[in-house]
């Protein structure tokens, strides 16, 4: 049987291949809850609804709760999940809705940006798989779980050993929006019986949207209070800097790819809101870019120099091709970076590895970037995020 597995799951995957649309490379991202719900879900319940989860900022998903402590949980507008209590039983008429039953475990974490949100839950225990490599987490938790064996590989998330999310009892894969581009993968995991929720706070475009999302986890790992204690400090820390008179300055934030283009947020993403936040202005300003999902543009360096040559702030993603540390190695980049006002003013800062896989610190995140707008930064204040390039 395990020398046929393989050529079964082969011939499923070209199956599917076959029978499935395929996507384009920037694929729209799917219309978050609010859509007309399907029929016959919450008419198959038979318990009453006793209301929904409160929701500030996250527009992604929704939970409808009900007296037997059961939940629907809608991410999107088309993918429902029913949440169950340990030992329920899942009501008839629920076809092709997945049922996750509690204490959920173990999960496969397809989505980086996850890990953060689980961590700060104090559940790490309940993630067995993962598709990041060990060398990959710029995260100490997982890549010691890793080292310990209490987290394997299981390939990256276009490509998943199959074999071992079978052995390994996978009850969720938790993937995030690359999948859109795989959907041959994603029903492949499904016709093994293993659900797959689709991790969309990147398509939040409130930084705390993303925070938000610690409810949906907390929900799942049973840890709701935990995250809505962590939620409420996040908020508090928001509500102190709303107290502190940003100067209104400008600020960019980009890298070089290896095209030699300037790879720019689109205006009203997360990142530009959490500069607007911090009490300074996001240069280039307007910039929306292709209709698509992506969060990112480019742009060739001329028109990047036209709109940022002045920015008070420049700040360089470190996500892509690692950190820098000196204004020398961003000048060999680009050399027309030398003209600009932030590079001849020192202003140049260089964000850590971490921060993009830090999903639940936006409230740190935007703590840093308004010592930044407001100068605080200039002295020995300690930021968690940035770094000043020398």
């Amino acid at each position: 049987m395990r020398r046929l597995l393989p050529l079964l799951l082969a011939l499923a995957l070209l199956l599917a291949a076959c029978g499935g649309a395929a996507v384009p490379a920037e694929t729209p991202a799917p219309a978050g809850p609010g859509a007309e719900p399907q029929p016959g879900i919450e008419t198959a319940l038979p318990v009453t609804k006793t209301g929904s989860m409160e929701l500030r900022y996250a527009t992604q998903f929704a939970v409808d709760c009900y007296s037997d402590g059961s939940a629907l949980v809608t991410v999107g507008d088309a993918d429902r999940f029913l949440v169950l209590p340990e030992g329920a039983e899942g009501p008839a008429g629920m076809e092709g809705v997945p049922v996750l039953q509690k204490p959920l475990g173990p999960v496969y974490l397809a989505s980086s940006s996850a890990m953060d949100p689980i961590l700060c839950l104090g559940a790490l225990d309940r993630i067995r798989l993962t598709s990041t490599s060990r060398n990959h987490w710029a995260l100490p938790a997982p890549a010691e779980a890793m080292d310990a064996g209490n987290l394997l590989y299981a390939g990256k998330y276009s490509a998943p050993d199959f074999e071992l999310l079978l052995s390994e009892k996978c009850a969720l894969a938790v993937e995030n929006t690359m999948i859109y581009h795989s959907p041959a993968i994603r029903e492949q995991i499904q016709s093994l019986g293993i659900p797959v929720l689709v991790e969309r706070s990147s398509y939040e475009n409130h930084p705390l949207g993303r925070v938000e999302w610690i409810k949906l986890y907390g929900l799942l790992l049973d840890r709701e209070a935990e995250a809505e204690t962590f939620f409420q400090a996040q908020l508090a820390t928001l509500e102190e800097l709303r107290t502190v008179e940003g100067e209104g300055r400008t600020v960019a934030f980009f890298h070089i790819n290896s095209a030699g283009a300037a790879v720019v947020r689109k205006s009203g993403d997360y990142v530009t809101k959490m500069i607007e936040l911090a009490g300074g202005r996001y240069v280039p300003e307007g910039l929306t870019g292709d209709e698509n999902a992506l969060s990112t543009m480019n742009m060739q360096m001329e028109s990047f120099y036209a709109g940022a040559r002045d920015a008070d702030i420049l700040i360089y993603n470190s996500t892509i091709d690692g950190e820098l540390q000196t204004i020398a190695q961003l000048l060999e980049k680009s050399a027309l970076l030398a003209d600009f006002k932030a590079v001849r003013n020192g202003e140049v800062w260089c964000t850590e590895q971490s921060m993009f896989q830090q999903s639940s610190a936006a409230a740190g995140m935007i703590r840093d970037l308004n010592a930044i707008v407001t100068g605080a930064a200039a002295g020995e204040t300690q930021l968690n995020f940035l770094h000043r390039l020398t």
